[in-house]
């Protein structure tokens, strides 16, 4: 793919270097350019939907990097018809192919001692930890539709062939749904392995549809180990 000139004119700014990788962390290696291109990893999202799933930037930082994104071909920008009316930032096709980068990225790290999963996470972020850190053999021929709502946000997942496709979308009658209260319920659920009941008591969670097959599916899911 052909970028834009002033990006290929940019290129070897900050390393001089031209190996595809320090390229790749010039383009996506600014501190939250990253998180920003997970966030819109499934879909679209407005500038106040950005600052509130990424809380420690500020409106000005943002507003930066998503020039910056968007001037490098890995964002855009787009107007809602009314009544939205609206400002929305999506990745292009080239920015979507990031993913693979996110996924890696996060199996590598998630393999250091001083992984914390118990910080904050958004609902994307959880979304997307879910079809990494699937385990494709455990997962074998099952076949679901899962849905997820978290804080709000809603997401339907189709399980199929080991793999874990997930879109933003309506609930649409999946065969179970898990409600959390926010993402570090479910990150308590599916990788602290903490007993349901116990989540459900305080009203974090509430589960509903198939209850085994949704605890089945929880099953297949674990934070990897060296």
């Amino acid at each position: 793919m052909k970028l834009p000139k002033e990006t290929t004119a940019a290129h070897g700014r900050w390393y001089a270097d031209a190996c595809g990788t320090a390229f790749g962390l010039e383009l996506l290696g600014e501190r939250w350019a990253m998180l920003i291109v997970r966030e819109l990893m499934l879909g679209g999202r407005r500038f106040s939907d950005l600052r509130t799933s990424l809380p420690g930037i500020s409106a000005k930082v943002l507003t930066e990097r998503l020039a910056g994104l968007e001037a490098s071909g890995v964002l855009t920008r787009r107007q809602l018809p009314p009544p939205a009316a609206t400002q929305v930032y999506e990745l292009t096709e080239w920015g979507y192919r990031a993913e693979p980068l996110l996924q890696e990225l996060g199996r590598w790290a998630a393999l250091s001692p001083d992984h914390d999963p118990t910080l904050p996470m958004s609902a994307v972020s959880m979304m997307l930890s879910l079809r990494t850190m699937i385990d494709p053999a455990r997962a074998g021929d099952r076949k679901a539709w899962i849905g997820f709502d978290i804080a709000g946000e809603t997401f339907l997942a189709r399980l199929k062939d080991g793999q874990l496709p997930i879109a933003r979308r309506p609930l649409a009658d999946p065969d179970f749904a898990f409600t959390a209260r926010d993402a570090q319920v479910l990150v308590a659920l599916f990788y602290g392995k903490v007993a349901p009941e116990a989540l459900e008591k305080d009203g974090a969670l509430a589960i509903s549809g198939e209850r085994a097959a949704a605890l089945d599916f929880v099953s297949l899911f674990d934070i990897p180990k060296l």
